[in-house]
């Protein structure tokens, strides 16, 4: 019955509206103009003068505007005298004209403050009303003032979330740190009846897209509790007082729910430490902070609430937020690994048609360092590849030209260069795919193109990492560097001239070394040393004191330089001594504008022969 019930849709009643009045109003003067009135005949002044002078007119009443009155003949059919109307000029002689031809005449006081009071009072009032009526009606409902302190948070039932484990893959460590939450809010019975308290907060804390939000939904799918959803700065407001009303609601709406799961999601805009602010005070946000832990220090977990937060910067937060009793436990969701990645991609490719050859394994291993969201755009971009093409399923080429768009950005193959400028790029990007090619450390090229992509990347180059990598040697480091002024140093060899292009490379070299020298300790001359030691946090927000002597400034940046220096000469004698690899490589990139990775294998395979050189892709 209550499922028949469910299908069945009510309509709700219309609400009552300021245009019902409009319209009621206006029905009002039709009537009084068409039912209740008579036939009034509208007339000149002229013609009215005329009627006075032949003795037609029996009596007048003489407004500010007008003249209305009666005629001395009947309107046709009736026994009822014919009436006018007419507009008022001003006339001096008017009154003795009345007077002599014997007319009945009178005039009316007209009191201005009525009309004075609607136009001045009352027009101006109804305006504002529209205009506020206007403008709360575009915010929401729940921007009106009577529920300014009220909560905003959204409340999930069992089956709006539709969301269990099975939906969350990649993250296992992360799933069974929450596995005991879910049994407490199942079985509270069997945690209370040996004395033991459950965490009351639970923060989550990883990379943005790794999944914060979704697992935090899947818990409360798997307990089938409500899910109370709400973000951090959707409880600060521009009124004070505000904010603490709303955690104040929202705290005991979900006592009135429990169990169930309080989460806030970006923590990170509430429960930023206080005391940052450079204009002292107490504001709004540290008011609402007060209040959340307040509230949280108040709450009771054993009546089956359990709040949930997640953030992307930890390091921000309030020390008080993170003290025991509050948000006690942290459940770190990093991002995803090898067989994560896979796992992920198995479940956001459940509704994808794909076809057999497509291998996931592989595409995992070709997506080091994303995350679920970025892994969940990856599968859509392939099927949308493949509706573009007319395909009736996604195969590999589309989820490799996926990949492309997602790290290298959209190809732009209508932007036009000219010939310089593509032997620029050709010679540039083989400088990198061959200096990639015959250093020990580096990873397998796997693509070189000379297509325009992004926002401005006139070429690139993409390696395939073989295996996910969580520590770094110095000659990896140092390899890496060298890999970026392969390109560069292609230029200045070939042109004898550098050119714009090299940007990116030289930042991100450049900062390679940096930490190398400031936080690695890489470097013999300034010993193992840590020069780094991240933003510290003082009275007035963040300090930017350095924590050594401008003489040690100085030994750092000539430490960089070296290294930049010592890797950029590297990369020359290596290309020298490739030179005619190098160049018939650009040849090769500028006839086909993309080389594959195998292709590139083979190419160098064919060159390395006649002379007997071991094949620099054999390290692979």
């Amino acid at each position: 019955m209550f499922k028949d019930l469910k299908k069945m849709k009510f309509k709700r009643p219309k609400k009552f509206s300021i245009w019902h009045i409009i319209m009621a109003f206006g029905f009002l003067i039709l009537i009084q103009m068409y039912l209740m009135n008579p036939g009034v005949r509208n007339i000149s002044y002229s013609e009215f003068k005329k009627l006075l002078r032949e003795d037609m007119i029996l009596e007048c009443h003489i407004s500010h505007a007008a003249i209305q009155g009666k005629l001395k003949e009947y309107e046709r059919g009736t026994n009822k005298y014919a009436i006018f109307i007419t507009a008022r000029i001003d006339d001096p002689e008017l009154v003795s004209e009345l007077e002599k031809m014997g007319v009945k005449y009178e005039g009316q006081y007209e009191s201005p403050w009525l009309k004075t009071f609607f136009f001045s009072w009352i027009v101006p009032l109804l305006i504002l009303f529209l205009i506020w009526r206007f403008v709360f009606k575009r915010f929401g409902p729940a921007s009106s003032i009577m529920t300014f302190g009220k909560s905003r948070g959204r409340l999930y039932v069992q089956e709006d979330l539709n969301v269990t484990f099975d939906d969350v893959a990649g993250i296992d460590e992360a799933k069974e740190e929450l596995q005991e939450i879910i049994e407490f809010l199942k079985t509270p019975e069997k945690f209370r009846a040996i004395g033991g308290k459950i965490p009351k907060g639970v923060l989550l804390v990883g990379a943005p897209g790794t999944g914060k939000t979704l697992l935090a939904k899947a818990v409360a799918g798997e307990a089938g509790v409500p899910f109370f959803n709400m973000s951090g700065s959707e409880f600060v407001e521009m009124f004070v007082g505000v904010g603490a009303a709303r955690v104040r609601d929202l705290f005991n709406q979900a006592d009135q729910k429990a169990p169930c799961i309080i989460f806030i999601d970006e923590l990170d805009a509430l429960g930023k430490a206080r005391g940052q602010n450079p204009m002292g005070g107490h504001d709004e946000r540290e008011q609402t902070l007060n209040q959340l832990l307040v509230e949280m220090d108040g709450f009771d977990s054993n009546k089956g609430v359990i709040i949930m937060g997640a953030t992307n910067r930890p390091e921000i937060l309030d020390s008080a937020l993170l003290r025991p009793g509050r948000f006690d436990r942290q459940v770190v969701v990093d991002r995803p690994d090898l067989h994560g990645r896979e796992a992920i991609l198995k479940v956001h490719s459940a509704d994808v048609k794909m076809e057999k050859e497509v291998d996931l394994h592989a595409v995992a291993a070709m997506t080091p360092g994303f995350v679920g969201a970025d892994l969940a755009n990856l599968i859509n971009e392939a099927a949308l590849l493949a509706a573009r093409r007319n395909k009736k399923a996604a195969g590999m080429p589309e989820f490799e030209e996926a990949i492309d768009r997602l790290m290298a950005g959209l190809e732009k193959k209508k932007r036009l260069m000219n010939l310089k400028e593509k032997e620029i790029v050709a010679y540039h990007e083989s400088g990198h795919a061959l200096v990639a090619c015959m250093i020990p450390n580096a990873d397998p090229v796997r693509k070189i193109s000379m297509i325009p992509r992004g926002i401005g990347a006139l070429g690139y180059t993409l390696q395939k990492p073989t295996e996910d990598r969580y520590l770094m040697t110095r000659s990896e480091l140092l390899d890496r560097i060298a890999i970026l002024l392969g390109g560069r140093s292609a230029e200045k060899i070939i042109f004898n001239e550098i050119s714009t292009g090299a940007q990116n490379d030289l930042k991100k070299a450049t900062e390679i070394a940096r930490m190398m020298i400031k936080e690695y300790g890489m470097s013999e001359k300034m010993g193992q040393v840590a020069f780094d030691q991240g933003d510290r946090q003082s009275l007035y927000g963040l300090s930017f004191e350095k924590e050594y002597s401008e003489e040690t400034a100085r030994e750092i940046d000539l430490e960089i330089k070296r290294i930049m220096d010592e890797s950029s000469q590297r990369v020359e004698t290596i290309l020298l001594e490739k030179k005619m690899i190098l160049q018939r490589m650009a040849k090769k990139l500028i006839e086909e504008e993309v080389i594959e990775g195998d292709d590139l294998k083979k190419f160098l395979e064919e060159l390395n022969k006649p002379t007997g050189e071991k094949t620099p892709t054999e390290k692979e």
